[in-house]
């Protein structure tokens, strides 16, 4: 498949409009906005175009429900919080090519009705602050973000709001309270943010992953855009591969790449010609899978049959040497630190699993530990209010199904880890 997504981030200073400019971007506006905000929604929804940010919610869908509301005032938010472990995707398109992202947020403001967008930043992207800054500077100085847009009457204004650090606040709505001055924590839903988000009033959230492939399904048609990759979820998806691989990078490959291929044809197989032992295969908070699900192909429905999630796309490879019980204590200190404290089960929960995991690689692990793991991911499973406590536990449930051995020889050896 020819690049879609990253096909400007190694062309140098494609960060710039005027280089951007030569090489296509902004290019779909004039199509978007000969049509009307109705048949751009349309469009999207025959792309079949799903969330790139893990949930995988048909984005069409997302956009009429949000269009649908009564009102003039509604928001149109950039997830760009990519705060899962291992997740690299979206920060390539923030600094080599954040006019794809301004293009798509102009084009999806106007297919919504909203004339103010927002990228929330997450605070630890530091040098995409400045790129992404100086990008809608010179798109608000060419006149593509502002008032009257090409002089087609289409208004919309966009500005960095730079998050604090948390995790949490990759959660939509957690996303919305940070965005409005509150504590980042989630919100209740019903109402959703479509009808009541940001300051309570209509607000649509997807991702920059998500956004970025807006300008490709109006320039090309969404039937078109349709019948890349998988059937159920079509379209380019970028894969973040990090690990014992030899060529360890981001990948953009159609939706539905088998695991083996990614690994092993684009990812030049495992380092040292070891063993591959076990993959995360869409960031931290899904589920691992081993070398006997390598021939499953990378969508939505495909890794939800397999046991797992596609979340984020970040592919963490580890090969034959590698502690799982490492792995599982790595993840867990992670949530641990990052849930949000506001509901019990997550908050003692993840506690609670860190305390047994820091026992195990201290030497300390005891009989029954392995069953006491299990009990507290019993605990916390379903009984969260966002889906963090649910991501803390996948990393533990997973491990210990497909690598139970690890914790046997752990807690009977009682090997100290440094």
């Amino acid at each position: 498949m020819e690049k879609m997504l990253l096909k400007r981030v190694d062309i140098p200073n494609a960060n710039d409009i005027d280089v951007a400019l030569k090489h296509g971007a902004y290019g779909a506006l004039s199509a978007a906005f000969g049509m009307r905000p109705v048949d751009v929604v349309n469009e999207v929804k025959r792309a079949t175009l799903r969330g790139r940010g893990g949930a995988g919610f048909p984005t069409g869908l997302k956009w009429e429900l949000c269009a649908r509301v009564p009102g003039s005032l509604k928001y149109l938010l950039c997830n760009a919080d990519e705060g899962e472990p291992g997740t690299i995707k979206d920060r390539f398109i923030l600094h080599q090519d954040p006019h794809l992202l301004i293009e798509g947020m102009v084009i999806s403001g106007y297919a919504i009705g909203a004339e103010r967008g927002y990228i929330y930043l997450r605070y630890e992207y530091p040098k995409a602050i400045g790129i992404l800054e100086k990008a809608i500077e010179q798109a608000y100085a060419k006149g593509y973000l502002g008032k009257n847009i090409l002089g087609k009457g289409v208004n919309f204004d966009l500005s960095v709001h730079r998050g604090a650090g948390a995790y949490i606040c990759g959660e939509e709505t957690a996303l919305i309270e940070s965005l409005e001055g509150k504590r980042g924590q989630p919100r209740i839903r019903p109402p959703f943010p479509a009808s009541q988000g940001a300051w309570r009033k209509p607000t649509v959230i997807n991702n920059v992953e998500t956004l970025s492939n807006i300008p490709f399904i109006i320039g090309m048609g969404g039937d078109a855009y349709a019948k890349i990759g998988a059937e159920t979820a079509p379209g380019p998806k970028i894969y973040g591969v990090s690990g014992h691989v030899n060529k360890p990078g981001v990948y953009e490959l159609p939706m539905g790449t088998t695991l083996r291929e990614i690994i092993y044809t684009h990812c030049g197989g495992i380092k040292g010609g070891k063993k591959l032992k076990a993959v995360i295969p869409g960031g931290a908070s899904t589920p691992i899978l081993t070398e006997s699900h390598l021939d499953v192909k990378m969508d939505f429905n495909s890794l939800v049959a397999a046991g797992s999630m596609l979340g984020s796309g970040a592919v963490m490879v580890m090969d034959e040497t590698v502690d799982m019980v490492n792995v599982a204590y790595v993840l867990v200190r992670f949530f641990a630190h990052e849930s949000c404290g506001k509901c019990t089960p997550c908050r003692e929960g993840t506690a609670w699993l860190y305390q047994v995991y820091t026992r195990l690689m201290h030497g300390e692990g005891k009989e029954g530990d392995i069953d006491l793991l299990l009990y507290i991911c019993e605990t916390v499973k379903g009984k969260c209010f966002c889906p963090l406590g649910e991501g803390a536990i996948q990393p533990v449930l997973s491990s210990i199904k497909h690598f139970r051995a690890d914790y046997e020889a752990r807690i009977k050896s009682g090997v100290v880890s440094h």
